[in-house]
């Protein structure tokens, strides 16, 4: 596979299938925190089959399309509606993916479909030796279709109590607002979500960024750290304005910067950006396997690398796995590395990064780092 090639669909399977067949043991069994993943971003076609038959709902693959008839002809959909072309521009980024991702939320409606939603990524977090968790979800978009917050929160909630028992996967949740909606409707489900604030860690911000500069939800962002939660906002790769984006989450929102910044991958191209971030001691959420549809093989893993030389604290992650070819943590790890040609010590100072800007609790922290410094012993006896 030359380096040079923006991969299509055909060849990122094909990458994904070489990555797993090099069956790297240190990777696989290395214990792994994970702070990038959108859990309705994980609803797989199976399950988005199986919870519009359980709830008798019409199945669609994008909205307007054509009702879908079996979990075959969902499967073929979604294979008919990627791009052909390697790299999918900002206008497909909205019409393809969006529109998909957002039209799957109309299969979630009862607590048992949230609680499955869950159970089924902390299963396959679990099987990857995910140990603890931050999971993104989005209120907005299941109020605006008439979903109780205690259908939505009860199941999460139930799934994170469940998930710890029968997974030993811990968790805390990440509140993200909708960027294209208004910051009035942010602050309504911010308010509304304070009794489930218990389960919430953090808030966050996604969704289309086009003329939606985080400055926009200052007095929200603001807020919610005087009241003491944590802050990450994304600053999606190449997009309008990004590196205005990213500064001012580094430096500007909430006075004086959010906490987190997840992707932030075109900082790698500004020192001004990278030192800022180095200022601050701001971790960032990478994942890999999203930016394949952007950017070129050849420019990925340089930008990741020189963030990483940077001594910035960035973290593998997965994003939204079921509408990215089937790609979880393991395979942006497997493909970090080989990317970056990092070093089985690199994907340990990776793993380490994730655990020191999550926002688990301290004792979670040191029981994680204490296993990954057994995994690396067994693997590197003489280090």
């Amino acid at each position: 596979m030359g380096i040079e090639e923006a991969l299509s669909l055909e060849l990122r399977k094909k990458l994904r299938g070489d990555l797993l067949a090099a069956d790297d043991k240190f990777v696989i069994e290395i214990p792994k925190v994970e702070l990038h993943v959108h859990i309705e971003g994980t609803l797989t076609l199976d399950l988005r089959w199986k919870l519009t038959q359980r709830n008798g709902t019409t199945l669609r693959l994008i909205p307007n399309g054509p009702e879908l008839k079996s979990l075959d002809e969902l499967h073929a959909s979604m294979a008919s509606i990627m791009p052909e072309a390697s790299r999918m521009n900002n206008d497909e980024e909205r019409d393809i993916f969006f529109e998909s991702y957002f039209e799957g939320f109309q299969a979630l409606k009862t607590k048992e479909d949230f609680y499955d939603l869950a159970m089924n990524y902390f299963e396959h977090a679990a099987a990857m030796n995910v140990r603890y968790c931050e999971p993104f979800f989005d209120p907005q978009g299941h109020t605006s279709r008439g979903v109780p917050w205690s259908e939505m929160m009860n199941g999460f909630r139930e799934a994170q109590t469940d998930a710890e028992t029968k997974f030993n996967v811990k968790s805390r949740w990440i509140m993200c607002f909708l960027r294209d909606l208004s910051p009035e409707s942010a602050m309504e489900h911010y308010k509304a979500a304070l009794p489930y604030r218990d389960i919430i860690v953090g808030i966050g911000l996604d969704s289309c960024e086009e003329d939606r500069p985080p400055s926009l939800f200052e007095d929200l962002f603001g807020l919610a750290r005087d009241d003491g939660f944590k802050l990450t906002m994304h600053c999606d790769v190449d997009q309008k304005d990004t590196p205005e984006h990213i500064r001012q989450v580094v430096s500007v929102v909430a006075g004086g910067g959010t906490d987190r910044i997840d992707h932030g991958l075109n900082a790698a191209d500004d020192q001004t950006l990278m030192d800022l971030i180095l200022k601050r001691d701001m971790g960032m959420t990478i994942c890999p396997w999203s930016y394949l549809r952007h950017t070129t093989y050849a420019e990925l893993g340089p930008r990741i690398r020189t963030l990483y030389d940077a001594g910035i604290e960035i973290t593998i992650n997965s994003d939204d796995p079921a509408y990215m070819d089937d790609c979880w943590i393991l395979h942006n790890m497997l493909l970090a590395k080989h990317l970056c040609s990092f070093s089985d010590k690199d994907v340990a100072v990776l793993a380490r990064n994730a655990i020191n800007v999550s926002w688990a609790e301290q004792s979670v922290k040191e029981e994680i780092l204490q296993e990954i410094e057994m995994v690396y012993d067994r693997f590197h006896p003489s280090r």
